[in-house]
């Protein structure tokens, strides 16, 4: 049996050398997915029969001398808001199993096809993405491989769950308040959320078009690199993925320090953070070198404001629903959706206009460093059913706060690395490695820094 504890790049060299083959990665794979999943419920569709035709497209490849792709043979799942051809895009609703199968991929999973990546299936998520837990009404809950009590986070849990336990060696999410960095952070594993417009989103179903990144999951973080390299490139369907959409990151990505320059964020970052999140904070920093503080002005306004859009952009997306089908919502979800699309429009213009303003002085805390580093998370990950948490000894509802450091930094589409600091006979917790637009590049130097030092790292979870 071909471990699940092999990288995407380490199955590729392998594939390519003729050591490996596609169709026994596969098929490996796809026995850790049906052994694991009644235990976790992640995948909501299992699609072997693609997975393996996917495979022996790869083995032809090699067999007949041509270039099987920089990711040949390596197995992934994608969040259920990617289009697959031939199932339907559930966007963990109940609402959408009456839509038909969806026509084509989506533009994001087309590209790992061509790159040789074989696709196992859809995994659960939040419905509709309004979620940081995947405590699914209509699927249930998907569980944390390092703990089955405890969830895998939200609303990307799924494709967290899959790679922390080692099915996959990385999975397709989306984020727009933080749903890759906080299952990233709760799963113990890498997560990338790049500049906004960086990566196509043509064939997914979006939540809030103007906060909506997607981005890859991977157990390290040459596999984040090699995944993100082969999902680039402008897409004409998609109008924020912009000309500067490729920028590769060098696959011999500098490991040192050198002029890289970070600084820990503190004020707000700090005052409700858990003294685990705290900790961990303060090892990467160490690891990075960072001598010096920063805060971001006024970051609890800028939470605020993303609340806003998130909530007026949902809502009215998802008006028609809320209007013929408004009892196959999670009734949680539904409310918050009827709220938003309550709001005046004059709120809305107010939150956009601080959007642009917020971005400018931020762009001004660049000028001093390179990356700023934050917890991703207040506290690990908490218990499936949990209600409540007290980060700084203050009492908030776990599901409406779980987003507090990362929702001010996709507000202004800034990029980011969320790093899994690992602590013996403790759940694992993440931190946010953030860094000015299109600086990608700089936050996977930090990323590398820190996993070669054994600061972070995402092993592979032994289900019990």
């Amino acid at each position: 049996m071909i471990s699940g504890s092999l990288t995407a790049v380490e199955i590729a060299a392998g594939v390519r050398s003729g050591s490996l083959s596609a169709l026994a990665v596969a098929e490996a794979a796809i026995g850790r997915a049906n052994a694991a999943n009644p235990r976790i419920n992640a995948f909501t569709t299992l699609t072997p029969e693609r997975a393996l035709a996917e495979a022996r497209a790869v083995d032809r490849s090699v067999a007949e001398g041509r270039d099987p792709g920089p990711l040949a043979g390596a197995p992934y799942a994608v969040k259920n808001l990617f289009d697959l051809a031939g199932v339907v895009t559930l966007a963990g609703s109940k609402i959408n199993r009456d839509d038909p199968a969806a026509p084509a991929d989506a533009t994001i999973v087309g590209r790992l096809k061509q790159a040789g990546a074989v696709c196992l299936g859809a995994v659960n998520m939040g419905e509709y993405a309004y979620d940081f837990t995947t405590e699914n009404t209509h699927y249930g809950a998907t569980r944390n491989p390092r703990d089955l009590t405890r969830s895998a986070g939200g609303s990307s849990g799924g494709s967290a769950a899959v790679v922390a336990a080692g099915i996959v060696p990385f999975a397709l999410g989306t984020d727009t308040n933080g749903s890759i960095r906080v299952p990233s952070s709760f799963c113990g594993i890498w997560g990338l959320k790049p500049t906004y417009g960086r990566l196509p989103r043509t064939g997914a179903f979006l939540f809030v078009e103007s906060l909506d990144h997607v981005g890859p999951l991977a157990g390290s973080v040459a596999d984040l690199a090699i995944t993100y390299n082969a999902m680039q490139g402008p897409d004409p369907a998609d109008p924020v993925c912009s000309a500067r959409a490729a920028e590769p990151v060098p696959s011999d990505f500098e490991d040192g320090n050198g002029s890289l320059r970070c600084a820990k964020l503190g004020g707000y970052f700090a005052s409700s953070a858990s003294p685990e999140a705290l900790d961990a904070v303060d090892r990467v920093a160490a690891a990075l070198g960072a001598t010096s503080a920063a805060e971001l002005p006024t970051p609890g306004l800028a939470r605020s404001a993303a609340y806003l859009i998130t909530a007026a952009e949902g809502g009215h997306r998802h008006l028609s629903r809320l209007r013929a089908r408004a009892a196959d919502f999670d009734p949680g979800t539904r409310d918050r959706f009827i709220a938003g699309a309550l709001t005046p429009a004059a709120w809305l213009l107010h939150a956009q206009k601080f959007r642009a303003s917020w971005r400018e002085a931020v762009r001004a805390v660049f000028a001093n460093a390179d990356i700023l580093i934050a917890p991703a998370t207040p506290v690990s990950a908490t218990e499936i059913g949990q209600e409540m948490m007290a980060p700084g000894g203050v009492s908030l509802p776990v599901k409406a706060h779980m987003g507090i450091f990362t929702q001010p930094i996709s507000f202004i589409g800034l990029p980011v690395i969320a790093a899994p600091v690992h602590t013996p006979g403790r759940m694992p917790i993440g931190v946010q490695l953030i860094a000015a637009p299109w600086r990608e590049a700089a936050l996977f130097r930090a990323a590398r820094i820190l996993e070669r030092t054994g600061v972070c790292a995402a092993p592979a979870a032994p289900l019990p």
